[in-house]
């Protein structure tokens, strides 16, 4: 039996214990907001130190998580030694957005039914707590001589940008690997992503009885009208495409509005939420400049309306770093082996806080347990859920791959 039946013979003897494990971190929840996520990390350490694994607990300052917007956050490191070569960290993060409604399944239950464990976090990403912490398991139970070390990083603001997770890690120096595998939820090695802006406008017209609407401005009827103006952008954006695989062109979304105090009061100030998608070839500040100017055109030819506009979140995109070669090719070669079909190296029309590590210089690639596709996960939807063999067969390639580029 070589190295890589005995990793798969380990992960399949010790996959049940594997679905235990991420059981109990679904059951613990994350929900970003309001983000209250330190508990988890306390749950998180405490289970891997059963494994034999500290975990370093990383707490970020009240202060500075208030001012994110979020309640607390404890991120972890669990450094793993094993003689002099490069470091590759293994990222995933813990929080996740609320439930929301329609679920069929409690999403904190981690039920298991018809080959899935179903909850919020199982594919995003809880459940590469479970494949990258048993990877490791499993690569120790070899007993080899291995050169380097592996690193987990379990972090908690991938929601609102990472900037409190891995990028407050990276600032205080307290990690600095050399090649990194961030959570993922497809079958592909993905290698770019797209990037993020995320502005929250604020219209502001006058208060006025709707008995007699001509005293007033209404800031819902000038909002609208921007809000055309930025729909028509959507159409033209389609005419922008991307040159790398998996990545099509941007996209614009409005995700919340609110305004107006009653049904018989013109409102007099409404907000709405955006997020624009950037491929990897576009310009971020020109993206926010060029957003910035059709609002504040639209809003000009509404008289007696102002806009503030604040920029909420800038995520830059993801792009190839040199010096990734070498996951790339493990992954797709154990990718192959294990689920017995090409695995491609593409790009996701995602953000993720992958692109910190990237910033840093570290090349790093999105790999992990998951479906084919997002929408085949539920992620951000009801019924979220991860298929057990999906969950086994990426802690077998995350295991090989690891054995390789330690040897």
């Amino acid at each position: 039996m070589n190295d890589y039946q005995r990793l798969d013979a380990w992960v399949d003897a010790h996959f049940e214990e594997e679905l235990r494990f991420l059981q109990e971190l679904v059951r613990v929840p994350t929900d970003t907001p309001p983000g209250n996520n330190a508990p988890h990390a306390e749950r998180t350490a405490e289970l891997l130190k059963a494994f034999g694994f500290h975990a370093e607990k990383h707490a970020v300052p009240e202060a500075e998580v208030r001012a994110a917007g979020m309640q607390s956050i404890t991120n972890l490191i669990v450094r793993r030694p094993y003689g002099a070569g490069r470091t590759i960290a293994l990222n995933a993060h813990g929080d996740v957005v609320p439930p929301g409604e329609d679920w069929t399944h409690d999403p904190y239950g981690g039920e298991v039914q018809d080959g899935c464990i179903y909850g919020r976090a199982t594919a995003v990403s809880k459940g590469d707590f479970a494949s990258f912490t048993f990877a490791v398991r499993a690569l120790e139970s070899l007993g080899a001589s291995l050169k380097g070390g592996v690193e987990l990083h379990f972090t908690y603001d991938e929601e609102f940008g990472g900037e409190l997770g891995p990028g407050w890690l990276l600032r205080h120096e307290l990690t600095r690997p050399d090649l990194m595998i961030a959570a993922g939820f497809s079958y592909e090695v993905v290698t770019a992503h797209n990037g993020c802006l995320q502005l929250e406008v604020t219209v502001h017209g006058k208060m006025a009885h709707a008995a007699i609407p001509d005293s007033g401005v209404d800031a819902l009827q000038a909002a609208v009208h921007i809000l055309q103006a930025l729909y028509l952008q959507n159409t033209l954006y389609r005419d922008i495409r991307s040159k790398v695989a998996g990545i099509t062109h941007p996209y614009l979304n409005v995700g919340r509005i609110e305004g107006g105090t009653n049904t018989n009061v013109v409102p007099g100030k409404v907000v709405f939420k955006l997020d624009r998608r950037m491929i990897p070839e576009e310009n971020p500040v020109q993206v926010e400049a060029d957003i910035r100017r059709v609002i504040q055109q639209a809003a000009d030819a509404c008289a007696g309306i102002s806009v503030d506009i604040r920029r909420i979140l800038l995520a830059h995109s993801m792009k190839p770093l040199p010096g990734n070669q070498p996951l790339v090719d493990a992954i797709r070669k154990h990718g192959s082996a294990v689920f017995g079909e090409d695995i491609p190296a593409m790009g996701t029309p995602l953000y993720t806080d992958v692109r910190l590590y990237a910033a840093a210089g570290i090349p790093g690639v999105i790999y992990g347990a998951g479906p084919r596709t997002v929408l085949e996960s539920h992620a951000k939807r009801a019924d979220e859920r991860l298929e057990l063999e999906d969950l086994r067969r990426a802690t077998k390639v995350i295991a090989r791959t690891l054995r390789d580029l330690l040897d």
